[in-house]
């Protein structure tokens, strides 16, 4: 057990218990189907991202500089370290808010939490980090009694959970909410983080088994979480005035102790803490280990801060950096979090692609490259991902357009298209290799690799992704300045 409980669970952060809340305050029970259909989500990515650090044994940012150039490995990479950086800032505005409702003041608290970030991390240790990682992942379990807390009605509950709908009906500001809720579950954080997270704990192939394992039960705690943060708060808030009108976490526990009790309120605060601090350290290594990649650094756990004073200094920097962001008075911390989970939720595709791509790379993948039904199970999965964040590019242009309606025609157009992307990729499979030795087989020096051939269908799709992402991050934030705005 490690990198895939420890992501997983990381990604249940202040973000994720935010929008999470977010959900059931504002549309109760009725988002948890998404849920359910993210668990395979969560699974196909982080499976293709344990094979690569295990049969590789490099860095996800190497691998695309190397593959695919400096320009697309700039592009990505650029693209993470502003995410990144903008999602450990919600993982302080998280500690803040958890800590105000205990009385403690942000200047006292977030301070004190960004030192025990840093003197977590640099003790050249990577089994003592891993173990105070677990100690906080344990505590991440109080999700299930903040769940049974708020009283549930179980039958609602259940029924939500299999049957896709939306309490008020299919808005753009709920397709906001959805491309959010997508965004802080599956993350192109945690593709950079497994990877090298796998390879410093020095995981080989012949540990992929279980590490596949260690990624499900992950992927199954964090869906578990999600879904008990959602039901508490919409059952706390359910037939009260605060029912549909979330202003930020903190307001969701003092609504939960007015409505509920204060035991539920005190329960979610320490899980909004908690869920922050595990958030933050895995953000932040994340960053810390692709800045290493890119740059030719030092970047493990197992070195001391005078063997890898680079890596460790980034890690130093970006937290104090971000805390001292969530300290700024007056900030809109909860549209401020929404709009980087959202933002997540629009990168993730074109991380995706890379990822999938990289997967079929038999140089450096060998006989572990993707199966021909893999991919087209990936290819659906993107397909989805683009038209969930097309519904909201659309909208934002077009506030009249029914959004419903979208759905339906994006569904009727885009459908035959997945269906044929799931069978080009049947029936154009990866040239078969010798399995006989998979969990012996490494790949090579890196510098000893041909370079990969030239693909002009491959060109094309990353560079109408990219431009499609450049132009759906900036309606992005057209629609949270209208949010801001009240228009």
């Amino acid at each position: 057990m490690g990198p895939g409980l420890i992501v997983m669970v990381g990604d249940n952060d202040a973000g994720g218990v935010s929008t999470y809340a977010q959900a059931g305050q504002n549309f109760g029970t009725s988002l948890l189907w998404t849920m359910v259909l993210l668990i395979p989500v969560l699974i196909v990515n982080q499976e293709m991202v344990v094979r690569l650090g295990a049969v590789t044994g490099v860095g996800h940012a190497r691998l695309i500089f190397e593959r695919f150039g400096k320009t697309w490995g700039t592009y990505s990479v650029s693209g993470l370290f502003i995410l990144n950086f903008l999602t450990i800032a919600t993982e302080f505005v998280g500690i803040a808010l958890g800590a105000a409702y205990f009385g403690v003041s942000s200047h006292i608290a977030v301070p004190i939490a960004a030192a025990l970030l840093v003197a977590i991390t640099i003790t050249g240790r990577f089994e003592r980090w891993e173990r105070l990682m677990f100690v906080f992942v344990v505590a991440n379990l109080l999700v299930i009694p903040l769940a049974v807390l708020s009283r549930p009605d179980i039958g609602t509950a259940f029924h939500d959970l299999v049957v896709p709908g939306m309490r008020g009906g299919f808005s753009s500001n709920a397709a906001l909410l959805i491309v959010a809720i997508v965004g802080t579950t599956v993350t192109p954080w945690q593709i950079f983080f497994q990877q090298s997270n796998v390879v410093d704990k020095r995981i080989t192939p012949r540990w992929i088994a279980y590490e596949r394992t260690d990624t499900v039960i992950g992927a199954l705690v964090v869906v578990v979480g999600a879904a008990a943060i959602m039901i508490a708060a919409a059952f706390a808030f359910n037939g009260t005035a605060g029912a549909g009108h979330f202003v930020d976490a903190r307001g969701i526990a003092q609504g939960m102790r007015d409505h509920v009790g204060s035991g539920l309120a005190a329960v979610f605060a320490i899980v909004l803490i908690d869920a922050s601090i595990i958030g933050a350290s895995a953000v932040t290594l994340a960053t810390s280990y692709a800045f290493g990649d890119v740059f030719g650094i030092r970047n493990s756990l197992h070195r001391s801060w005078r063997e890898a004073k680079p890596f460790y200094a980034l890690f130093t920097g970006l937290v104090v950096i971000a805390a001292g962001i969530v300290l700024i008075p007056g900030a809109p911390l909860g549209l401020f979090t929404t709009a980087v989970q959202a933002l997540a939720g629009l990168l993730l595709p074109g991380a995706t692609l890379f990822l999938l791509l990289l997967c079929n790379d038999t140089a450096l993948l060998g006989p572990w490259v993707n199966r021909s039904w893999f991919n087209a199970l990936a290819g659906v999965i993107m397909g989805l991902l683009l038209m969930l964040s097309l519904i909201l590019v659309v909208t934002t242009i077009f506030p009249a357009v029914d959004a419903g309606v979208m759905v339906a025609v994006l569904a009727a157009v885009l459908g035959p298209g997945l269906i044929a992307v799931a069978v080009l990729a049947l029936r154009h499979a990866p040239a078969r290799v010798d399995v006989a030795d998979r969990e012996s087989w490494r790949m090579p020096p890196i510098a000893l690799l041909s370079p990969p051939a030239r693909s002009r269908a491959r060109q094309l799709a990353l560079s109408a992704l990219s431009s499609y992402v450049v132009v759906a991050v900036l309606l992005l934030l057209v629609k949270a300045v209208q949010l801001a705005t009240g228009h």
